[in-house]
């Protein structure tokens, strides 16, 4: 390919908690040289955690960048980027829910990147079954409240747009039509 990109240097402007905000300086196809933002994430991991009698948990919780809170799926960043993705989900479950299963219960279900002009995030989706009651393992800064709902009271909040995470739309779309919809 005679067009090409090419990063001539990543300069690291701001290193946080949970992403590290650069500069790239790239050479575009037609020979410009431009500055692009790019912000580096370890990677997190969700559930989709189904009761037995088919009515999928949500956690409601105050997310400071919308200023309100939001139903979601159980998620939380990797602690560190050898951390499994798999194992960050099954510890999420847990964590926020106060429900776990078994890892044999636990089902690959979707790889999302959610926001790939600027950021490399990648969740990777799990759908978790055989459910049993344990208890909620939450930081300091985490209050989140638990409810279940059925697929068709979700598809109805994502529609009426009520549930507007896209890592939750994404999910729950994918679970209804793999598992629901067949």
């Amino acid at each position: 390919m005679a067009e090409q990109f090419e990063r001539l240097e990543r300069k690291l402007v701001h290193h946080g908690n949970i992403v590290d905000f650069y500069e790239d300086t790239v050479r575009v196809p037609n020979g410009n040289v431009v500055k692009w933002d790019f912000i580096g994430h370890k990677g997190a991991a969700a559930v989709v955690p189904v009761l037995d009698d088919g009515r999928i948990l949500m956690v409601k919780q105050f997310r400071n960048a919308l200023d309100r809170e939001t139903l979601e799926i159980p998620a939380g960043g990797r602690n560190g980027t050898d951390e499994p993705f798999i194992e960050c989900s099954y510890r999420e479950l847990e964590e926020e829910t106060g429900y776990r299963c078994e890892m044999e219960d636990m089902e690959f279900l979707i790889s999302i990147r959610t926001t790939v002009a600027f950021c490399d995030e990648r969740i990777e989706v799990y759908v978790a079954k055989n459910l049993k009651r344990s208890q909620q393992h939450l930081d300091e800064d985490e209050f989140i409240n638990v409810y279940p709902y059925t697929t068709d009271e979700l598809s109805r909040l994502i529609y009426e747009g009520k549930i507007q995470d896209a890592k939750t739309i994404a999910s729950l779309m994918a679970y209804i039509h793999k598992y629901v919809n067949k």
